[in-house]
């Protein structure tokens, strides 16, 4: 397979990934015996209640939530609500599209997460009503709550681009890693396509709030290591437009991709917002301040805006006022993820309208502060949990080599491994971190152990 001939051209990278594979897994099944552990301590001081609790959305934050809650809580009743049958490892999408794990590496099943006390209702949410306390599926049955949770994700906007569409994703050079597993491996083959010839490579970030910020650049480096390995560099021209002035939120990992990109080569437009394309002509128009600018291509990631979804957006719980209320984020206090106007309900992972947290990283640090304030509030108690804005970016710059950038709502970084891993240089080991160690911790995440 040509994914699989490129990969591995690089042999050196893989033997050593293979050699330590044991260690790793080793290191795994002490952190298995460590979960154990807490799930044992945390049965035996469970919190008797009979409180209806609904949670909508079976992503990563509703499973996460609905495996905590199960834990914590004895005689509650837990109802977790979402139409969906497959579970996506999102943060795998990246790999898939860069040929480096196959398809089915990002996908399994809900129901392999939801637990046991957990009623799992496969319906869409159709409407909210916060001051009914109940929410309302497509089928029209109505389910009654004293405490929500919203983890119901975001939505993907591609028809807010004119000319795109979600079928265009793999053909005529045009790729999108967020779309779902076959767009990323789609976009996989696109890309090798334009590896393998070389043309101008045009990449894109939306100007709306979007999950993994760092996707963008991530696509970007691997796609100009796959045009040096190839020996296509000297004809490729690779262009990253940014939407705003910086190429990160925090700065001193925004000056550090500046200064990656300038040894690169790569080139960027700053205040660069794609608005159109032309696919049989190959054109993306973008919108800048001086007016509409149009880019030929070869090759274009398109990032589509992202917004709350509809249901969402029509119900009381966005923010009514300030940045995120054109999209719909929920109105939740940004340390607790408590709904501001809405005691009773909660607002965790890329739903909750906060600075920083649309990553899998945020959820295994939201999800527990959230659930916390739920169980004190039941038992007469008070938290003091808070979420200080935890998000974390593996960051390939290239095959082999990433950062770990983690940081807060302050833009303080805050790494977990201090004097292992140092988050603003290239280093195999957090390559090993993004391609081999993170997805069973976020397993371990969904089944309410981390």
């Amino acid at each position: 397979m040509k994914n699989e001939k490129n990969l591995t051209g690089d042999t050196a990278l893989q033997r050593s990934i293979d050699r330590r594979r044991a260690l790793l897994m080793l290191g795994a099944a002490g952190t298995a015996g460590a979960m154990l552990q807490t799930t044992l301590a945390r049965a035996a001081d469970r919190t008797r209640t009979k409180a209806r609790i609904v949670i909508a959305g079976a992503g990563a934050a509703g499973l996460t939530a609905a495996s905590r809650l199960a834990a914590m809580l004895d005689g509650a009743q837990i109802t977790l609500i979402d139409a969906r049958k497959e579970h996506f490892y999102q943060p795998g999408f990246t790999l898939v599209g860069s040929g480096i794990k196959p398809m089915n590496y990002v996908t399994s099943s809900t129901t392999d997460y939801v637990p046991e006390e957990v009623e799992l209702v496969q319906e869409r949410v159709a409407e909210f009503d916060p001051e009914g306390n109940r929410i309302v599926t497509e089928s029209g049955k109505a389910y009654p709550y004293d405490f929500l949770i919203v983890a119901t994700g975001m939505k993907l906007e591609y028809g807010l681009i004119e000319g795109m569409d979600e079928k265009l994703i793999g053909q005529s050079g045009i790729g999108s890693i967020y779309h779902s597993p076959s767009g990323a491996l789609a976009t996989w083959q696109a890309m090798s396509a334009f590896a393998d010839r070389g043309g101008r490579g045009v990449f894109t970030r939306p100007a709306t709030e979007m999950k993994c910020a760092g996707a963008p650049l991530k696509y970007t480096f691997v796609t100009e290591d796959y045009l040096t390995r190839r020996g296509q560099r000297g004809k490729a021209e690779v262009v990253y437009n940014s939407n705003n002035k910086v190429l990160f939120s925090v700065p001193i990992v925004s000056e550090k991709v500046r200064m990656l990109f300038q040894e690169r080569g790569i080139q960027v437009n700053h205040e660069r917002v794609l608005k159109a394309i032309d696919p049989g002509r190959r054109i993306a128009t973008f919108s800048t301040p001086e007016g509409a600018e149009e880019q030929n291509y070869d090759f274009l990631h398109v990032i589509p805006p992202m917004r709350a979804p509809e249901v969402i957006r029509n119900s009381p719980l966005p923010w009514q006022t300030g940045a995120w209320a054109a999209e719909g984020w929920m109105e939740v206090d940004k340390g607790t993820l408590r709904h501001v106007r809405y005691r009773n309900v909660f607002g965790v992972g890329d739903i909750a309208g906060v600075p920083k947290g649309k990553t899998a990283a945020s959820v295994k640090w939201q999800v527990p502060v959230a659930v916390d304030h739920l169980v004190a509030e039941i038992a007469g108690k008070q938290s003091d949990a808070v979420y200080t804005g935890y998000t974390s970016c593996p960051m390939i710059t290239r095959l082999g080599q990433a950062m770990l950038v983690e940081f807060d709502y302050q833009n303080n970084l805050v790494p977990s491994f201090p004097g292992v891993i140092a988050p603003l240089e290239e280093l195999w080991v957090s390559w090993v971190m993004k391609t081999m160690a993170l997805k069973p911790t976020y397993i371990s995440m969904l089944r309410g152990h981390a």
